[in-house]
């Protein structure tokens, strides 16, 4: 029952990911800016808190596999990308995924953005839905069911490699 109602939450928020809903506050342990919720790129562009979405991230060549991969199934996969706007994981990852998604033109309707707290929570259970534990944690779906994810930097240490391979199955 919780995965089906996770499954409709989804749903909906992938259809409604040009409406955010968010909360802010103020992380415990380092004080910066932390969004909870559904959010925009350009809520996060526009946002000065969030300096690091305006790092010069032009060394940043994804990888070739990925690149292909994604080209291949961008009109079929969606992505959910839980990220922590207090996480420095999430400041490297995120700014280069969305390089990834810019290069090979993928509709950013197919995209929700969803800010958690240092605990991995969110508004709603959908963390706890959907089993999410790390930041950034990006989700694959395809037909909305989730065919894979990469957690942090995945687990070659370069989130995107790892990305080619989930991306692989969805062909």
């Amino acid at each position: 029952m919780k995965f089906l109602f996770a499954v409709l939450l989804l749903t909906t928020s992938l259809q409604l990911s040009a409406q955010v809903q968010y909360e802010t506050s103020k992380d415990p342990e380092n004080g910066l800016k932390t969004l909870k919720g559904i959010l925009s790129p350009e809520i996060l562009q526009n946002d000065e808190a969030f300096t690091w979405m305006k790092n010069d991230i032009s060394w940043y060549k994804p990888n070739a596999d990925c690149v292909a991969n994604l080209t291949a199934v961008k009109d079929t996969v969606q992505f959910i990308v839980f990220i922590g706007t207090w996480c420095e994981d999430s400041h490297n990852v995120y700014p280069q995924f969305l390089k990834l998604l810019n290069q090979v033109g993928f509709d950013k309707k197919r995209l929700t953005i969803v800010g958690v707290d240092r605990n991995k929570t969110t508004l709603g259970s959908l963390c706890q839905a959907l089993n999410v534990t790390k930041a950034p944690t990006i989700l694959v779906l395809k037909a909305g069911k989730e065919i894979g994810r990469v957690e942090e930097y995945g687990k070659y240490g370069v989130y995107d490699k790892e990305l080619a391979e989930v991306l692989a199955k969805a062909k």
